[in-house]
């Protein structure tokens, strides 16, 4: 393809993708003439990495430089993970989306969740809205909540496919029910004799950290057991042959 034409699929200018070129980040394009030089799939999935590392990590070109280097050599379902991780974590949503949405209209048009599926998961409990002025509030935790619901049928991973919504209720139901055990340890071994700022800041903390072990547990152990079954699917199609 024409550099024309790379421009439109990646939405990145002229001049950039020859400063990424000339930065190294960015393998040169096969010439064709003095002038002219042919560009290909690969350009266009490097630059959408790039572009994904700086609009979404804000990292500057030799850290960008170095993690394409690394991942490089790492197999093709390391490198869609990466991928993924890369265009649809966003950091710095996290941090600037702390007001949420008023009124389901506008939590439908800021998720893309349907009427049907945004009543299911209020009913499920695992959207749960507030009651603000008068209206329902999504807060920004349930906004991310639900990016995620129409992500993960975008992605293959819904009704379509063999999965079942309702598991979302109950590992909503599980992970509720264990959050209350360990409040009440928690209260039973002295946060209760805190005062409001300090349980507040602690909270706050611990918040943080557990969900980070969570987001970290889940992806271990999912990526071990993926690899279990990879393994006897492979054995089993080898048998087979």
């Amino acid at each position: 393809m024409k550099i024309g034409e790379l421009i439109k699929l990646t939405g990145v200018s002229k001049e950039s993708i020859h400063y990424y070129m000339r930065e190294g980040v960015l393998q040169k394009p096969r010439k064709t003439g003095k002038n002219t030089a042919d560009y290909s799939q690969a350009h266009v999935d490097q630059i959408r990495t790039i572009k994904a590392l700086r609009e979404n990590y804000y990292l500057p070109i030799p850290v960008i430089k170095k993690l394409i280097r690394k991942h490089k050599k790492q197999s093709h379902p390391e490198k869609s993970s990466f991928q993924f991780l890369i265009e649809k974590f966003k950091p710095l949503d996290q941090l600037l989306s702390g007001e949420g949405v008023t009124g389901k209209e506008a939590f439908k048009d800021a998720t893309g969740l349907s009427q049907k599926w945004l009543s299911r998961m209020e009913e499920w409990g695992i959207l749960a809205p507030e009651e603000k002025d008068g209206d329902v509030f999504y807060s920004a935790d349930n906004v991310i909540i639900g990016k995620l619901l129409v992500e993960m049928d975008r992605t293959g991973i819904g009704p379509r496919d063999g999965f079942d919504p309702k598991e979302l209720a109950n590992f909503t139901a599980l992970f509720r029910d264990l959050v209350a055990k360990n409040l009440k340890r928690f209260m039973q071994a002295g946060w209760d004799k805190m005062t409001s700022d300090e349980l507040r800041r602690k909270g706050s903390q611990s918040t943080e950290l557990m969900s980070l072990f969570f987001y970290h547990m889940y992806r271990k152990l999912v990526k071990e057991e993926y690899k279990l079954y990879l393994a006897a699917h492979e054995s089993e199609n080898t048998t087979g042959q």
